[in-house]
């Protein structure tokens, strides 16, 4: 599927990705439910709301291959304060 993108752009009325893929169908992805389920942190949310304003091809890309997570544990730098003590 990633393959036939043609076109992603945000939304942000409906706060949704608008995808539109080569068969001439369209996807609305609904960008709060995706990072109620991937984002963990301030952090975290920071990184997909780049993404989903700067570079909405890369965040269906990664969502749709099921990297989301994996790239959100690459990019962000993020120790919890319990940690710290």
């Amino acid at each position: 599927m990633n393959n036939d993108i043609i076109s992603c752009e945000f939304n942000i009325d409906t706060a949704c990705v608008e995808v539109k893929l080569a068969d001439g169908s369209m996807v609305s992805i609904d960008c709060i439910a995706a990072e109620n389920e991937y984002a963990n942190n301030m952090y975290e949310t920071s990184e997909l709301d780049y993404l989903i304003y700067n570079e909405p091809m890369s965040y269906v890309r990664l969502l749709l291959s099921g990297k989301m997570e994996e790239y959100l544990r690459n990019s962000t730098d993020y120790t919890p304060l319990s940690d710290l003590r």
